[in-house]
This record gives structure tokens, sequence and C-alpha cells, in this order.
């Protein structure tokens, strides 16, 4: 596979994950940049909770949400992502170069924090045992978040 694939669908992957936190937290309740730290600490002793995690496990993890969190930050950029996107259809045509500029903007962001993430996703998972680390697919499967009626 082309080197320029496989990036891109890194790429690809990386802002999967962080779309799926944005859109999971985002579900879950508004939260800004003030209670987002208390957020993160909650959801990683809700999670260090049902895998059971020894302290370096948990370090990791934590690693991961802060790298998950910057990447969020990163893709959210300068204003209010909303706005920005409201503002593509203001006129009687949609905008399609702001449409066009504001999908560069994010790729790019995406694209410079992905390779941070996935060593991150890389490292917490890797350092799981065999048994933990099924707690996490059975988990995909569920297509849940813990902490939900279970």
């Amino acid at each position: 596979m082309k080197h320029w694939i496989k990036r891109s669908l890194f790429g690809l992957f990386g802002g999967a994950l962080v779309v799926g936190s944005i859109a999971g937290c985002a579900a879950h309740r508004h939260w800004g940049e003030g209670d987002s730290a208390e957020f993160r600490a909650k959801v990683v002793e809700r999670v260090s909770s049902k895998l059971e995690l020894d302290s370096t496990q948990k370090q990791k993890l934590n690693v991961l949400a802060e790298k998950l969190h910057a990447q969020r930050m990163a893709m959210r950029g300068n204003g209010d992502p909303r706005s920005q996107f409201k503002a593509l259809f203001a006129g009687d045509k949609l905008d399609q170069a702001g449409a066009g500029k504001l999908v560069d903007e994010k790729t790019a962001a995406v694209r410079a924090g992905s390779p941070e993430v996935i060593a991150a996703a890389a490292d917490f998972f890797d350092n799981l045992n065999p048994t933990q680390q099924q707690k996490v697919r059975e988990f995909m499967d569920r297509g849940r978040r813990w902490g939900h009626r279970g």
C-alpha cells in the first residue's frame, strides 16, 4: 500500500476516533473548558474501575485522554464550530470556498494530531493484559459507553 494511502487511513482513523469521542461526550452533556478536566478525570476513573487498571495502565489512560482532548481542541480551532458551519449556509448559496477551507482546517488538525493519539491509544491498549483487552473489545461490540446501564 502506498505511503500516502496509509497516512490518509491513519488520519481518517484518528479523525473517526476523535469525532466519536467528541460525539459521545457531547451526547452525554455539554461541557466547556472549565469542567472538561473534571469530566475526563471521571471518565478515566470509570474506565479504570471497569478494567481494573494498575497505576501504570491508569497513567497511560490519562495520557490518552489528554491527547484526545488536545486533538479535540485542535479540531475545534478558533471560534465556535457550530457558528462556522452555520455561516456556510447564511447566504442564498452554500459557501463552497468556505466549506472547503473548513474541511481543510479540520483535516489538517486531524493529520497533525493523529500520530500522537494513535501512539497513546496503542501504548494504552498494548499494555493491557489479555482479559482487559477482551473487555475493551466487548465494550466496542456493545456500542455504548461504560457507566450507562452496566
